[in-house]
């Protein structure tokens, strides 16, 4: 069974004012939207390249539990089992709405944005331990995470710090070679962006207001996605009053 994440330890971050991102401008966004199945023309990873890369991961794992650091969807929708939380720090790395998909939340005439690590900075997430079995739990998580190859969202090992000390957790981060990868967007193209894309999970304003909401619940407060969840708010009103 997932562990969905609603709470974790450490103090809330005092908030100066509400979402402007409210779950009713969410609903806006969200209608059904049936699943296309798989991109024409991409490579799909199979059973034997989810083994490899399970493989690889586990031979190259630090001793010890095997760690997940969480900063998105992962707070609240984690594939498989993962137990434990606590509350940690990548440097070097920050979250971003950094490529491109054409499925999931977003479609072939509306594609949207997901998130992932890319360089630079720091980012506030969570770390979990994946549960016994541990290769299943982890091969459900790359199944999730990862559909096409070549993978623009890369597993690697992050050095993260923790009020237990600094040690090592799998993380998710962008491959900026691959075509998928949309590079540094001014944020008013992110908001347009993920005001308007809807895919058969949900949309990317509902993704973003739901990464906000459990960081939040985490005590973890994000600037850039504070102010970006302003910025959908705005174009999702702008949307409507023109219907």
């Amino acid at each position: 069974m997932s562990k969905a994440i609603s709470a974790a330890p450490g103090k809330s971050v005092p908030r100066k004012a509400p979402m402007a991102l409210t779950e009713t401008l969410v609903a806006r966004t969200m209608r059904v939207v049936a699943d296309a199945g798989p991109t024409p023309g991409m490579v799909h990873m199979t059973d034997a390249d989810y083994a490899r890369f399970r493989d690889e991961i586990l031979a190259s794992a630090p001793p010890g539990p095997v760690k997940l650091f969480a900063y998105g969807s992962l707070l609240w929708k984690p594939a498989g089992e993962v137990r434990g939380g606590e509350r940690a720090v990548a440097r070097g790395w920050h979250r971003s709405f950094c490529f491109t998909v054409q499925r999931f939340r977003g479609t072939l005439e509306q594609p949207g944005l997901m998130m992932a690590l890319d360089r630079g900075g720091q980012c506030q997430g969570m770390v979990f331990e994946i549960a016994e079995p541990v290769a299943a739990n982890l091969e459900a998580l790359l199944r999730r995470e990862m559909t096409i190859l070549p993978t623009v969202n890369v597993p690697r090992w992050l050095q993260v710090r923790t009020e237990s000390g600094v040690g090592q957790a799998l993380g998710f981060v962008v491959d900026p070679a691959n075509p998928r990868y949309a590079g540094k967007l001014d944020k008013s193209a992110v908001a347009a962006t993920l005001a308007k894309a809807v895919g058969h999970w949900g949309s990317g304003a509902q993704y973003l207001f739901e990464t906000i909401r459990h960081l939040d619940a985490c005590g973890i407060r994000d600037r850039n996605l504070w102010q970006l969840q302003e910025l959908v708010a705005q174009e999702i009103g702008r949307d409507h009053a023109a219907v």
